[in-house]
């Protein structure tokens, strides 16, 4: 990886979570739907915020396991820089089976949707809202739910942002690990040691008791182990790298991968993006980060993500956040990522080209003025696709 000038670690000065409120309260908005939405393998809960428009995707939330769409994502669509986003896009948040707020018990004997299920469920989401296709941004279980609907129905997905995804089954080590773990500690602490990393448990103490508790007084914890078994018991995404000349399992969507420096799921969020399109994925390793980016740092979050969406060619003119300003001021290094998409199914990309009289190929990807390199072991290959890996 290229240099980096102490400027270019930015770390957040704002306080992300200065009680439980912060992560369980949306921000008023005037047109917020709760629905209980009927689908092949049983009701599961969303919650539409803003209107869709027909002729661009909603962006799609999934949440981690121990976690519900307000707690893993209010932080990130409450902050103000992404309000930008969100006065552009319907956001169509999803809670797995029994994970919301409230949700009764299964009864015994309930057989809980598997990981694969859980994916099945979203065509019928989407149809109920009328939406044709979606940005994902999930995280953890959702993040792999997500991919799987994605490489079930790459019509339906635009891009993903997947923060700490993990494409690999539960190996009998870590199988036997969580046996022994379950029997000497409470689900909670399980759950705990999943969403974040060790120096973040030991060094963030009030935002670990505000997660504890939520998920010791907020969540059904009937319903929450079952969603553990099940993520627990997913199979291999089984995708590849694509090499030319061969037909292979993968995304064909742009994605952002994303992954704090210290969370738990670093080396398989690097796997992953070892087993994806090199020419459609970038990596981005956010530092003095822990196993939840959107919380511990939304602004650098909302940037990444609105570079995403000008990469695909909506929000052309989007403004500047202040940590892309504060960059410039610094004198940080700029480069770019050329990863244009064309998308003829929709008429947003010809107004996209015409708004800003430059085709979405020539325009950058990113245009993020962040450090970005080839994470390729390979870089003296110039011949050979590389994926890229931002460092903010």
């Amino acid at each position: 990886m290229s240099g980096e000038g102490p400027d270019s670690h930015i770390t957040e000065v704002k306080p992300l979570v200065d009680k439980e409120e912060a992560i369980t309260h949306l921000l008023p908005d005037g047109n917020v739907q709760e629905q209980d939405i009927e689908t092949v393998h049983g009701s599961v809960h969303v919650t539409m915020c803003g209107t869709p428009r027909g002729n661009r995707p909603a962006i799609l939330t999934y949440h981690d396991i121990g976690l519900n769409h307000k707690t893993c994502f209010n932080p990130l669509f409450n902050y103000e820089d992404m309000l930008e986003i969100t006065q552009h896009f319907a956001v169509c948040h999803v809670d797995a089976p029994g994970q919301q707020d409230g949700a009764a018990s299964f009864p015994p004997g309930y057989m809980y949707p598997s990981m694969d299920q859980l994916a099945e469920m979203l065509p019928g989401i989407l149809k109920q809202f009328g939406l044709k296709s979606v940005i994902g941004m999930g995280t953890g279980a959702g993040a792999y739910i997500l991919t799987r609907f994605a490489l079930n129905y790459p019509d339906m997905v635009e891009g993903l942002v997947l923060i700490n995804v993990n494409p690999c089954a539960e190996g009998w080590m870590d199988w036997a690990a969580t046996k022994i773990s379950g029997w000497a500690h409470a689900l909670p602490d399980m759950v705990i040691s999943h969403l974040f990393g060790k120096e973040e448990i030991h060094n963030s103490q009030d935002l670990i008791n505000t997660y504890r508790q939520h998920i010791i007084n907020d969540m059904n914890q009937n319903n929450l182990h079952l969603f553990v078994n099940s993520y627990n018991s997913r199979r291999d995404l089984d995708i590849e790298r694509p090499v030319p000349g061969t037909t292979v399992v993968t995304l064909q969507c742009p994605s952002l991968l994303v992954v704090g420096d210290s969370s738990p799921a670093v080396d398989a969020v690097v796997d992953c993006n070892a087993k994806l399109d090199p020419t459609k994925t970038t990596l981005l390793k956010m530092a003095d980060c822990g196993g939840l980016p959107q919380v511990s740092q939304p602004a650098k979050l909302a940037e990444a993500f609105k570079y995403f969406i000008q990469g695909m060619g909506y929000m052309p003119s989007a403004s500047m956040t202040r940590l892309m300003r504060s960059r410039t001021a610094s004198g940080s290094s700029i480069s770019s990522l050329d990863a244009g998409r064309t998308r003829s199914h929709t008429g947003e990309g010809s107004r996209s080209r015409s708004h800003t009289g430059e085709a979405v190929r020539n325009r950058s990807h990113t245009d993020t003025h962040i450090e970005l390199t080839p994470n390729s072991a390979n870089n003296n290959k110039q011949s050979s696709p590389k994926s890229m890996e931002v460092s903010c």
